[in-house]
């Protein structure tokens, strides 16, 4: 049998030469890089309750689409994911299109928050947004962006208050826990969730970041700082990757109570697609959704597997659904190259064509 490469002393003295190379000028590049604070579009707050900020972001042309998009994010991390950076903004690409755009900032939970419950969330704050953005444009339903979890409880919001809903567009959104390619719900099936947030309070958020890191051990946890070293002669690649790495490590705790409904009935029972996840005194069915339905996936997705995602067609009774299918992963649907170009304009011609 022949290796393509020898490793010998001497070849293994020159990479390690080299690696430090790379290391010593990556010190000197991170002496220039300036800023690497995310969420970058101009926007002010309209709206507070709570932790929870509304945003409105400065539209960028004259005149933007009459019915404005309200961005729900998920819980589990920091909505400026959607703003990352000026060229890596799903926010950026939909201002740019003309859409008038306003997105939940969850905030910080903390133990004052630990018995928030998901009707808190779902007839709490995200329908006090939607009906604050509907008074400011004197409207009687807006347009709903749903991300990710973010996603999942704006299905439950738009089943529960269709009336103030005109359009909904749904981003790598979980319907279905338990189909085969997600792992997440083998994990966390015979999980005591009772025990575990009685013991905590509300959970930490430095738990979930491991638990998605364990996901990809080598990849998230190992390869990608290796392969950081190969960034480390370009500042503008390093502000980036850190960037990034901000995003990543700014997980927000979790209230309890809400962890203890949305493991319980969607991972453990999947009670979603089975119309018994119980908010407030009523059933989520999604037959309810009978308003047009943009559901937007990623067919790399290793968090939200698209089949978990694209179920929603056969379950909601819009006579107006249709899908958008990007070829990349559950990240890079918002920070590629090619989802800058896709995505937003996507959907930014998708609600223009609803009226």
């Amino acid at each position: 049998m022949t290796f393509p490469i020898q490793i010998t002393p001497e070849n293994a003295i020159k990479e390690m030469a080299e690696f430090n190379k790379k290391i010593s000028q990556g010190f000197k590049t991170l002496g220039e890089v300036k800023d690497t604070k995310p969420g970058v579009t101009e926007k002010e707050a309209v709206y507070q309750e709570d932790k929870l900020v509304l945003y409105r972001f400065k539209p960028k042309v004259e005149k933007p689409h009459p019915i404005p998009v309200m961005i729900v994010y998920a819980l589990v991390n920091r909505p400026y994911m959607a703003d990352l950076q000026d060229d890596r903004s799903t926010v950026k690409g939909l201002l740019e299109a003309g859409l008038d755009v306003y997105l939940i900032d969850w905030g910080y939970p903390d133990p004052a928050d630990r018995f928030l419950t998901m009707d808190d969330y779902i007839n709490g704050y995200i329908k006090n947004c939607a009906e604050e953005i509907c008074r400011r444009h004197s409207l009687e339903n807006i347009n709903v962006l749903g991300i990710c979890q973010g996603g999942t409880l704006t299905t439950c919001f738009c089943a529960l208050n269709p009336h103030l809903v005109r359009n909904l567009v749904l981003m790598v959104t979980p319907i279905d826990f338990h189909t085969a390619q997600d792992r997440l719900h083998t994990w966390v099936e015979s999980l005591d969730v009772e025990l575990m947030i009685n013991a905590l309070g509300n959970l930490p958020g430095s738990v979930l970041n491991q638990t998605f890191q364990g996901m990809q051990p080598l990849q998230l946890g190992f390869k990608k700082y290796l392969d950081m070293v190969d960034l480390m002669d370009d500042a503008a690649k390093l502000e980036n990757f850190l960037r990034m790495e901000h995003w990543i490590n700014d997980s927000p705790d979790q209230p309890g109570e809400t962890v203890k409904q949305f493991v319980r009935d969607m991972y453990q029972r999947n009670a979603l697609i089975k119309g018994e996840v119980q908010v407030g005194s009523r059933k989520v069915d999604l037959a309810n959704l009978t308003m047009p339905i943009l559901n937007v996936y990623a067919s790399l997705d290793h968090l939200v597997p698209p089949s978990g995602s694209t179920i929603l067609g056969k379950l909601a009774k819009s006579r107006d659904y249709s899908e958008m299918s990007f070829k990349g992963g559950h990240i890079g649907i918002y920070v590629s190259a090619r989802a800058q170009k896709e995505v937003p304009a996507g959907i930014a011609k998708w609600v223009k064509e609803k009226g």
